[in-house]
């Protein structure tokens, strides 16, 4: 963790006396918290870690979360009350001039109160450069990422024989987050997707309680949790026999992925990643229903601070991961998209994710 500190201060163009990284109640909870102090289990409401130019990393936590804050390699400091956490903050904080805060994740009412808390003190937004440096995973992130990609793989080609005529979106949602956590998931990595005929036209749907019949489009995104660390995955299905637009969507959208396969490799803009994609489904006759962007980078966060959009500035690098993510959509029809994880390699990239991307007629 001491690396991580040094590493973020090394990226500051400001020099600072602290970094301080601040929870609020949930869901107001910034990642950063977990990144800079290893700790994997607990919630740390209230809590702020400190981070210091000589690597030094305070926590100051409330005592109903003591304990599992000892197991990070870190200065602890416990608050009973109010009061208390008063006169912790202003004994350690108050001299310091100029503190860096992760605007990205700070709410404004907590905000307020480190102003009055230090009306002296300058605060400087390093929200960027947290981002930009958990874009790069280190090994023991991909180990995680991967494991966790492994889970929804599994559980995605798991889906099929779960799948019965009349069963309920809602249905086949709890059945996959059931077998994620019997696979070794700590928890889904955000609400499954299941989404059944028409529905499958709204990208960010959940589910409801529509009724699977025959012909439908059946699709699924879904991701695991491990220490943290997730995945993100989606593939469409129909049960029963496919017809011919719904195949041709299908193999659309499969072309489209494919095309940012072919390009993406360290050097290559995430810009031009979207391009070449938005370029070829644009050239369909489905021209249009492409209303997001190819990708996002994934980590502690399922969206984790970049895109493979129009206008993303990342330049891809080695070890960096992300979706890859086409879709066409039609209202009334239905929608396919197929997302898989990749994580950027030297000379090209490696597939995290890998149950069959064909069209599956269930």
């Amino acid at each position: 963790m001491k690396k991580r500190v040094k590493k973020i201060f090394n990226a500051l163009k400001a020099s600072l006396d602290v970094i301080l990284i601040k929870n609020a109640t949930h869901p107001f909870i910034d990642l950063n918290f977990f990144y800079f102090t290893g700790l994997e289990k607990g919630i740390f409401e209230g809590s702020i870690v400190a981070l210091y130019p000589d690597s030094t990393i305070d926590i100051i936590v409330s005592n109903l979360e003591e304990e599992s804050a000892k197991k990070a390699n870190a200065n602890i400091y416990v608050y009973k009350n109010k009061k208390d956490w008063d006169k912790l903050i202003k004994t350690k904080f108050s001299s310091f001039k100029k503190i860096g805060l992760n605007y990205f994740a700070l709410c404004y009412r907590d905000f307020c109160k480190l102003q009055k808390a230090f009306p002296k003190s300058k605060f400087i937004d390093i929200s960027e450069n947290l981002l930009n440096m958990r874009l790069i995973k280190e090994e023991i992130e991909l180990k995680h990422i991967k494991k966790a990609c492994l889970i929804a793989d599994t559980a995605i080609g798991r889906i099929p024989e779960m799948l019965h005529e009349g069963m309920y979106e809602y249905e086949i949602a709890a059945e996959i987050d059931y077998l994620m956590q019997k696979l070794g998931a700590e928890k889904p990595a955000f609400e499954t997707i299941s989404s059944f005929d028409v529905n499958t036209a709204e990208p960010h749907y959940s589910h409801g309680n529509k009724r699977l019949k025959k012909g439908d489009f059946a699709l699924f995104d879904i991701g695991a949790s491990v220490k943290n660390y997730n995945s993100d995955m989606t593939r469409t299905m129909v049960y029963g026999k496919a017809d011919k637009k719904q195949k041709e969507v299908h193999v659309t959208v499969l072309d489209a992925q494919q095309k940012a396969f072919d390009i993406i490799k360290p050097g290559v803009k995430a810009s031009d990643v979207h391009k070449v994609v938005n370029s070829y489904i644009q050239k369909t006759k489905y021209k249009g229903r492409f209303i997001h962007s190819t990708g996002h980078s994934l980590g502690l966060s399922v969206h984790d601070g970049g895109r493979l959009s129009s206008d993303s500035k990342i330049i891809l690098k080695e070890n960096m991961v992300f979706t890859v993510e086409p879709g066409i959509y039609i209202p009334g029809f239905g929608g396919v998209r197929i997302e898989d994880d990749i994580v950027v390699t030297k000379d090209g990239f490696e597939l995290l994710t890998t149950a069959p991307r064909t069209l599956l007629e269930i």
